[in-house]
């Protein structure tokens, strides 16, 4: 099918702004924060700003509880933008819906962004605040039985990344990985790319400009933390991947959860027609952004029922 109007609105409304080959990374920062505080946003019981302990410094994260209850599953949840852009402020109403449509603590990770940190920087701070989140479920509200990852694009990489390094070092233990639109490989050679080299909204120049800004060096890319394509992919937990079919990182999301499902991992996925890369962000205005959030949501509450046996 075409690209959905909604989408195709929504691009052309956004243009290059969060291009980081075309504008200053600072400049676009500050741009999409102050966008992201005007906007209505759901309520949910608790919102709280803390800074946990991380390997270089302090990081910034932000707790949502949907009810006072002490017993609630918990998702971490690692934002997306290039690994460059992109904050606790941007996805601020995506959190408070999966906080509500999950029923769960979520813990919002502000991690080291590059240029400034390039790799492995934010990977060590997704895993460090995993393994906070676990020692400290039970402050939260939460059930470290319980224990999640997600996120979206370059937050679905991390996601996937931080599943892998709970495998190889032994914990925290997951019981679910939502990955939205992923990037899972250091290419730029599917069809996805291809057809979608030009966007909308993401395009493949735009891509190679965040993994310049992310890797220190070339071949860093070939890292299994920095592009999740690990030889085994066995022993991770069960997985849901979100995928858009006007996306170039469509295709590596597929292949990601073909893998994963001929490893044995329990895997749903599902593309979304018509849709665009980032349409899960903008579901205010997207009606299929709103259907992919609660996807999302129903998913985790399965992936969270399922741990308790």
């Amino acid at each position: 099918m075409p690209v959905h109007p909604q989408a195709r609105v929504l691009a052309e409304q956004i243009g290059t702004g969060f291009d980081v080959t075309q504008h200053d990374i600072a400049e676009i920062r500050r741009t999409l924060d102050e966008t992201a505080r005007l906007g209505p946003r759901p309520e949910v019981a608790v919102v709280k700003d803390l800074e946990i302990p991380g390997p270089a410094r302090p990081i910034p994260v932000r707790i949502y509880r949907p009810s006072e209850r002490a017993d609630l599953p918990v998702l971490v949840y690692l934002h997306g933008g290039g690994w460059v852009i992109c904050s606790l402020e941007t996805h601020d109403v995506t959190c408070r819906q999966l906080a509500n449509g999950a029923d769960c603590v979520v813990v919002s990770v502000d991690y080291r962004l590059a240029p400034e940190h390039p790799f492995p920087a934010a990977p060590e701070d997704c895993y460090a605040a995993l393994g906070w989140a676990a020692r400290h479920a039970a402050s939260l509200g939460g059930d470290p039985r319980r224990l999640a990852v997600g996120g979206d694009s370059a937050g679905g990489n991390l996601s996937a990344v931080v599943a892998l390094l709970a495998r190889d070092r032994k914990g925290p233990r997951l019981c679910h990985q939502l990955l939205v639109y992923p990037v899972t490989d250091h290419s730029f050679d599917t069809d996805s790319y291809r057809e979608n080299a030009d966007g909308p909204l993401l395009t493949r120049e735009t891509m190679k400009g965040f993994w310049g800004h992310y890797l220190a060096r070339e071949e860093d890319g070939r890292d299994p933390y920095a592009s999740p394509r690990a030889l085994d992919l066995s022993g991770l937990p069960p997985a849901h991947v979100i995928t858009a079919e006007y996306d170039p990182l469509r295709d590596e999301g597929e292949a990601y959860a073909r893998r994963l499902a001929a490893a044995g991992v329990p895997v749903v996925q599902r593309r979304f027609d018509g849709m665009i890369h980032g349409f899960f962000g903008f579901s205010d205005f997207i009606d299929l952004g709103r259907e992919a959030v609660d996807d999302a949501a129903r998913e985790l509450r399965r992936g969270f029922d399922t741990a308790l046996g």
